[in-house]
């Protein structure tokens, strides 16, 4: 599991306003993080397959997502991929 800390240091750098914690930005900068944790997880624990495969799921999740914010302001998809680090 992500820490606290780490949860809201995501939101905080990808929310549009002070309440903001559920917009399809800042859902996919929380993803990204559980994602980077895992995959670290994951590095260790090879033959981890229900880590595995929460992993795969959170990847579609995530790109299901970045398509949304793509279709409403490709703009903004770009500025969220270049932040996170994460390729097109």
């Amino acid at each position: 599991m992500i820490a606290t800390e780490k949860k809201a240091a995501a939101i905080k750098g990808s929310q549009t306003h002070k309440d903001d914690t559920g917009s399809p930005n800042a859902q996919v900068a929380v993803l990204s993080e559980r994602i980077k944790e895992l995959t670290e997880h994951l590095k260790i624990n090879k033959h981890d397959f229900m880590a595995r495969r929460g992993l795969l799921q959170m990847v579609g999740k995530r790109r299901r997502l970045l398509r949304y914010i793509a279709k409403r302001d490709s703009q903004a998809y770009l500025d969220l991929i270049q932040k996170l680090g994460i390729r097109r």
